[in-house]
């Protein structure tokens, strides 16, 4: 199949392999070699169950790609490659879409931040996108994941979710939901940043883990890629990602909560990089929200791992009974930590001029 793939594409399956690429867990990827091992492309298969319109992904990347070329041509853009026909998403059935993009030499990703240096160089490319974009207009993309970051909609979904889950797994989860809805002032504050139209809409990548930057081999960052979730949306999707997945140790997949905790040098890290872009363009406002971006993220993501388990798991895989639970507790300690370190971290943006 992926042979037929290849030559949608104009390249002869004869002279070119594909390897299987990568451990994301939404879309299928293969790296794309000619017969002598050398990597040309990379080859992806959308994942039409979690996007369901791959063409709105296809018209955003244009779009975008074509005002950084026009206003930013130093700008690494990793724009998909043109099928024979000139098309830069192809449909091979009607639920698998396939795109081809230029695999950048000597460029490496990483997958868990190890340094804090690693932490800065991912925040300034994440910013420097954003701000690079910063005159683009929003109004002229399409949602390619509608709600994707709405806090509010996420807690009215876990309450959804209390109401209609079978009595077992209330008991079992009971800890962790008191926990949540305690921690509900958190959604109230996304409400009223919403309600009261406190903050712009910008270009957002959405999903700021660390395998979607391009290092090279010296491990400073060269730009980001994995551009579905690019969209309009609030800095602090970006920002509180970025202290989500960059802060602690270990991942929402650990099981040993005790191993879960924040490092204050990662948050000064992930300040000093997106301040090195962002920092004259954000708003007063936005800055005074930068430290709550994290708890908005952490909540946002302990509620959607504790609603599927309340929804008995149809939603994301599961290897082994309650591992949504546990993700959900999981994160939950996380934000406890975070939450024990917001005097501290309000100490570190204030350094960094983040309130002025």
């Amino acid at each position: 199949m992926l042979n037929k793939i290849l030559e949608v594409f104009g390249l002869d399956p004869k002279e070119h392999r594909t390897l299987k690429f990568g451990d994301g867990l939404i879309n299928n990827t293969w790296k794309v070699t000619d017969s002598n091992g050398e990597d040309l492309f990379v080859l992806q298969r959308i994942n039409k169950s979690v996007f369901k319109s791959p063409l709105d992904i296809a018209e955003n990347i244009s779009k975008v790609g074509k005002y950084l070329s026009q206003h930013y041509p130093d700008y690494l853009f990793v724009s998909p490659a043109p099928s024979a026909a000139g098309d830069y998403t192809i449909q091979y059935t009607d639920k698998e879409y396939y795109r081809l993009l230029p695999y950048v030499k000597n460029s490496v990703t990483i997958n868990t931040v190890q340094t804090r240096d690693e932490a800065f160089e991912a925040a300034r490319q994440f910013a420097r996108f954003t701000r690079l974009l910063a005159d683009f207009d929003t109004s002229k993309l399409k949602y390619t994941l509608v709600d994707f970051h709405h806090l509010s909609k996420r807690f009215l979904q876990f309450q959804q979710a209390l109401e209609s889950a079978n009595k077992d797994r209330l008991i079992t989860a009971s800890e962790p939901i008191e926990k949540a809805q305690l921690l509900s002032g958190i959604a109230e504050m996304h409400s009223k940043i919403i309600n009261e139209n406190l903050i712009p809409l910008r270009v957002i990548h959405h999903d700021t883990k660390i395998s979607n930057i391009l290092f090279d081999a010296d491990h400073k960052g060269l730009c980001v890629i994995d551009l579905d979730t690019v969209m309009p949306g609030y800095f602090i999707s970006d920002v509180g990602d970025m202290m989500r997945t960059y802060l602690s140790p270990v991942n929402e997949e650990e099981q040993d909560l005790t191993k879960i905790k924040v490092r204050e040098d990662f948050f000064a890290a992930i300040v000093e990089g997106y301040l090195s872009e962002m920092g004259s363009i954000l708003t007063k406002t936005e800055k005074s929200l930068f430290v709550y971006s994290g708890k908005f993220m952490i909540y946002m993501q302990a509620l959607r791992f504790l609603t599927d388990y309340l929804n008995n798991d149809i939603y994301y895989p599961i290897t082994y009974p309650k591992h949504n639970l546990v993700r959900a507790q999981n994160q939950l300690v996380l934000l406890d930590d975070y939450i024990r370190a917001e005097n501290r971290f309000l100490e570190i943006t204030n350094a960094y001029n983040v309130s002025s």
